[in-house]
């Protein structure tokens, strides 16, 4: 008679198949761990992309605002030309009505005995210091001089007249170069002569200037 012991094929195979459950229990327990580790990574990725996209949103706002107050103030500058225009074009209107007759006042106090050219204080202070001779004299009598044309035209003046001799023409240069209202005299040539009622000697002469308003 023959006889087979299988006690220890059924523990071989217990211990067999007690392997293979812990091979798959560890198995599962790595993929579980890779699959919340998955989870993890894909959470902090989601959270830096919504970061990324927060800050781009906020960059882009800031070159919108920028391009809308670029945009604006191209509009602010253009308004500020258009009004710096009607404004100058209101002073030289201004000027211009009320230019000639300030020029003509200042003309009258030039020709009136005991008074001068309208002049700063400092400023007359300085050419009395620096050049004596371009000052005006204040005892000068104007009834020496006679004015018969007087024409003003774009701000340039153009004067002739009769005086006794070429001082007196002098003189009057001499206060239209010190007063503030006029500027580039040039007196051009005289001629000698006699007053045609009288026969007392004269002096026909002319200047320009430009006026200052």
């Amino acid at each position: 008679m023959i006889r087979i012991n299988l006690l220890p094929q059924k523990r071989r195979r217990v211990e067999s198949g007690s392997s293979s459950e812990l091979w798959v229990l560890l198995a599962f327990g790595a993929l579980l761990v890779e699959i919340v580790l998955l989870f993890v990574l894909h959470g902090m990725k989601e959270s830096e992309l919504a970061e990324e996209v927060k800050q781009n949103q906020e960059i882009q706002a800031k070159i919108d605002a920028s391009k809308a107050a670029v945009a604006n103030h191209k509009n602010v500058i253009g308004e500020l030309e258009r009004m710096r225009a009607r404004e100058d074009a209101i002073a030289k209107l201004q000027s211009a009505r009320t230019g000639p007759t300030a020029v003509l006042l200042e003309f009258a106090r030039l020709l009136t005995p005991g008074m001068g050219p309208s002049i700063d204080p400092e400023e007359l202070a300085k050419v009395r210091r620096d050049n004596p001779l371009a000052l005006y004299n204040p005892s000068w009598d104007p009834r020496r001089l006679w004015i018969t044309q007087y024409v003003e035209e774009t701000r340039l003046l153009h004067i002739s007249g009769i005086a006794r001799d070429a001082e007196d023409v002098s003189e009057l240069a001499k206060r239209m170069n010190l007063s503030d209202y006029f500027d580039k005299i040039r007196l051009l040539p005289a001629k000698a002569g006699s007053d045609g009622d009288t026969g007392i000697p004269v002096v026909s002469w002319a200047l320009e200037a430009e006026v200052k308003y």
